[in-house]
């Protein structure tokens, strides 16, 4: 068993307190980020790689991934880049393969109305990046972290793809409403 990573949990409760307060339904955010347990997971649509929000989805190499429903927030004043709304996404990666997993080879990218959306860093909502990218994921190891994406300030579609690497022919697209 892996020692606690007290940190990480503290910087993640404080990123859902401050999302909560920010308006978002607990309906949808307790279940969304975790709170259901793994078998209650919706299986991942794997012949054509699109998926709801909080299914897994389990790559070639042994990754899988499950994206928590988009929660919306309004970024701090220190945020790049500026943007009256975000869409935060809660990602767990898993790697159930034989080798090790550099975290730095995740790619995590967002579409809104067919255009790129822009990542949204807001250290004062603990949201860094992927801030672990230098370090391997063991075998039957767990990760998680929370990036999110500027979106316009009306509710829009948002497609969300993940690769696991460059190297990687599949990508995993998650579509919801942010």
């Amino acid at each position: 068993m892996a020692p606690p990573r007290t940190p990480k949990l503290l910087l993640s409760a404080c990123l859902l307190i401050t999302v909560a307060a920010c308006g978002v339904d607990g309906r949808e955010g307790s279940a969304a980020l975790g709170a259901a347990n793994a078998a209650a997971k919706p299986a991942a649509a794997q012949a054509s790689g699109d998926l709801q929000f909080g299914a897994n989805h389990r790559f070639s190499s042994g990754i899988t991934v499950s994206v928590s429903a988009p929660q919306s927030f309004q970024p701090s004043a220190a945020a790049y880049p500026r943007s009256t709304r975000a869409a935060a996404f809660y990602i767990e990666v898993t790697n159930n393969g034989t080798d090790p997993y550099r975290l730095s080879g995740l790619s995590v990218t967002a579409t809104v109305s067919g255009q790129q959306a822009k990542q949204v860093v807001d250290a004062t909502q603990g949201l860094g990046g992927i801030t672990d990218a230098g370090k391997d994921l063991q075998p039957g190891r767990s990760t998680q972290l929370t990036l999110a994406f500027a979106v316009p300030a009306d509710s829009t579609r948002l497609a969300l793809q993940v690769r696991p690497s460059a190297g990687e022919p599949a990508v995993a697209t998650y579509y919801g409403t942010a």
